[in-house]
């Protein structure tokens, strides 16, 4: 993930649940970041050509955090928009505990 290369709806980028994202992000391992890729995106690699390439449904799509749900909600994502829906949390601790199941719990389906 990459904060010049992305998008925010209702949130602003210095924003304290967008600067507490990015800090949970940084503190994140590679494999929980790996993770939180394939949450967000539907993918677990970054293109050839950078975040700047990546791709939705309709064709390039930068990565997009949105304002949404109550405070006892997970995020949620919308792989084909590469937009995670993120609540208001109100404190660090919250969301990166909510971020860190999101991204850990959730199973992914695919195409065999």
């Amino acid at each position: 993930m990459n904060k010049r290369v992305s998008d925010f709806q209702c949130y602003h980028d210095g924003h304290i649940v967008i600067r507490w994202f990015w800090g949970a992000v940084e503190r994140f391992n590679n494999e929980q970041r790996l993770r939180l890729l394939q949450f967000v995106t539907g993918t677990s690699s970054v293109p050839y050509e950078g975040f700047t390439a990546l791709r939705g449904s309709n064709g390039l799509r930068r990565f997009c955090i949105e304002k949404w749900g109550k405070i006892t909600s997970l995020p949620r994502a919308h792989t084909c928009f590469n937009r995670l829906d993120l609540p208001p949390y109100p404190s660090y601790t919250m969301l990166y505990e909510k971020l860190l199941i999101a991204v850990e719990e959730t199973s992914t389906f695919g195409l065999e």
